[in-house]
């Protein structure tokens, strides 16, 4: 049987409100930018150098280029701080 996936933090979902300012907003894994309000593409640069910043990481754009929801988000995080020697 396949593990359940890891659940959204609670940081990445503050780190992603705070860009959007948006000061409640239900953000689980299978949210998309598109669901949100607010979440253009212009946010989007804007919620990724934050999320690089909050969490010490650097992505390639191949990598966001590949993301389709905020669980893939919180799995290439959750990758990075693995990877860290």
């Amino acid at each position: 049987m396949e593990m359940m996936r890891k659940m959204i933090s609670e940081r990445l979902k503050k780190v992603i409100l705070r860009e959007l300012d948006l000061d409640d907003f239900d953000i689980v894994e299978s949210t998309s930018a598109d669901m949100v309000p607010g979440w253009d593409s212009l946010n989007h640069a804007r919620i990724i150098a934050a999320v690089e910043d909050a969490f010490g990481v650097r992505f390639r754009t191949v990598e966001l280029i590949a993301l389709r929801n905020v669980g893939e988000l919180q799995e290439l995080i959750d990758k990075r701080n693995r990877d860290r020697p």
